[in-house]
């Protein structure tokens, strides 16, 4: 299923007029679907003035959104490659739109939190959809590598410009307009999907023996899993709640696991796994967005309830942050080809830890240009190499017919790790804050000391993903004509659990289905 015009062999796509138009509407949709969490940060007080939402209930404006998004990803990476990816990716993009109006007039919070859960669910076609879209149409030289590059920044971008445009809305034309600016981006983006993609015909064979078991195991396990850890921090780790809704996740998850391998088309082929280094990759992301997410979180928190900045203050203090985000995302896609995927993710992660353990020294009469913009600045380099580095390498190796399974792999990491952090980040800060207030602290020291106890957790959040890099995948891009069998040593065929042939120049594997993997001539 090829989703752009017939190139020349072994020419670039990106090196045309049509796959820079290409690349650029997908990283409209990277930029919208990442910036789907930063931007209610800061309008979260606004909203729950204007909705009247109870403290304990105003989570689900996000955690809402994270629950679904997170619950159908692996459906909606399958339906990309069963379906097609173009009609997938309209199809959640229409979604995202039409809720986001619905969200932006929502009279009640309960009416808002209703559309942010069908929102999730249009993000989780969508995504995955457009990651597949631009790994199988980018697959020459380092095309994959500059495209990949170029998602990964726009993701740590949009994170933290997110914040800052939650801030301008909320304090210009209102919060309702943090969704109603999806409107046109979504109009954008479909009107693009038919004017630059081909269409696809849909996967009979496949259609056929849907896997609708596993669909309903993995979409049910997940939900379950993301709902329990969001959950968490209000119920108590310890609570027999967050015990049993973990162990039902865990159930579901294994029940998948064993109909995957019993069924001939299975929603979550476990072959993909045998792709050298996704495994690791995918963990990396789970501990790093645990920790950065959680980090940005708790800083916003620190400006707007100890220092007391307005939120459009608050959210312009990432602005700077943005730009070594960009910075630090194209200098590490620019290193792929020479150093490779595995020392970027190894080295952003090490120069994260330093800001992070920095910031998390945070004092009560802190000044923002000295106790924040540094570390910050440091976390944002990090975070730029970190990112870029994952989003390449979780997609290197991939068969073109698993490249949308692929795509809602590392993004249901990204969904995971934003729950797991959140949740065991918020338990560390309540518990501190608790114990210092019971020791008869004043309030000010006890927030602050909550929230440096949960900084420094998210600092060896992202350390942790330094040891994990070490299996991740060590790409530095596919060379003219060559095979994924270059980038990470293993064999497609083994990968997409088909039939491949290796070359007897070195290993060059050319899976025959896969319209990506062509041999090399001589």
């Amino acid at each position: 299923m090829n989703t752009q015009a017939a190139a020349p062999p072994g020419a670039s796509f990106l090196a045309t007029r049509k796959g820079r138009l290409t690349l650029a509407f997908l990283c409209l949709v990277a930029f919208m679907d990442f910036m789907g969490f930063a931007i209610f940060t800061i309008a979260l007080p606004t909203i729950q003035r204007d909705l009247h939402f109870s403290q304990q209930n105003l989570q689900w404006v996000i955690s809402g959104y994270t629950v679904t998004y997170g619950g159908f990803l692996l459906l909606g990476g399958r339906l990309a490659d069963l379906l097609g990816r173009r009609v997938t990716l309209v199809i959640g993009t229409a979604v995202f739109a039409v809720t986001s109006v619905l969200g932006g007039a929502a009279p009640n919070a309960g009416a808002l939190v209703g559309a942010r859960l069908a929102q999730g669910i249009g993000a989780a076609l969508m995504t995955p959809a457009a990651i597949s879209i631009l790994t199988t149409s980018f697959n020459v030289g380092t095309d994959r590598v500059k495209a990949l590059g170029a998602w990964g920044a726009m993701g740590g971008l949009s994170g933290v410009l997110g914040v800052f445009l939650g801030g301008v809305i909320s304090a210009g034309p209102g919060w309702r307009w943090v969704l109603y600016v999806n409107v046109p981006i979504c109009a954008v983006v479909i009107v693009a999907a038919y004017r630059l993609l081909s269409g696809e015909a849909p996967r009979r064979s496949g259609l056929a023996s849907f896997d609708t078991a596993g669909a309903l195991l993995g979409t049910s396990g997940m939900l379950v899993l993301i709902y329990a850890l969001i959950k968490a921090p209000d119920n108590g780790w310890g609570a027999g709640q967050t015990i049993g809704e973990l162990a039902a996740a865990a159930v579901l998850l294994a029940a998948l696991i064993v109909n995957e391998l019993r069924h001939p088309n299975p929603v979550l082929p476990l072959s993909i796994f045998r792709v050298k280094g996704l495994a690791a990759t995918d963990a990396a992301q789970v501990l790093g967005l645990a920790g950065f997410n959680s980090a940005f979180f708790f800083i916003s928190l620190y400006m707007q309830e100890v220092l007391h900045f307005s939120a459009l203050r608050a959210g312009a203090a990432y602005v700077p942050i943005a730009a070594v985000v960009v910075i630090g995302s194209i200098g590490g896609s620019g290193l792929v080809p020479r150093v490779g995927t595995r020392p970027l993710i190894i080295s952003g992660s090490l120069i994260a830890t330093g800001g992070l353990y920095w910031v998390s020294r945070l004092p009560v009469h802190g000044y923002y240009w000295t106790d924040l913009f540094p570390p910050m600045m440091i976390m944002g380099l990090g975070l730029g190499l970190v990112f870029v580095g994952v989003q390449i390498a979780g997609n290197a190796g991939v068969p073109a017919d698993k490249a949308g399974l692929a795509g809602a792999l590392i993004t249901a990491s990204f969904q995971v790790g934003v729950a797991l952090g959140l949740a065991i980040l918020s338990a560390l800060a309540t518990a501190r804050t608790h114990s210092l207030l019971s020791a008869h602290q004043a309030a000010p020291d006890a927030l602050v000391g909550g929230f440096t106890r949960a900084l420094l957790g998210a600092a060896f959040f992202v350390g942790a993903v330094v040891i994990i890099g070490l299996r991740a995948a060590n790409t530095k891009g596919e060379p003219p004509g060559g095979t994924t069998a270059e980038i990470t040593g293993v064999d497609t065929a083994d990968a997409a659990g088909g039939t491949g042939t290796t070359s007897p120049r070195g290993g060059d594997t050319v899976h025959r289905d896969d319209p990506i993997a062509s041999p090399k001539k001589s």
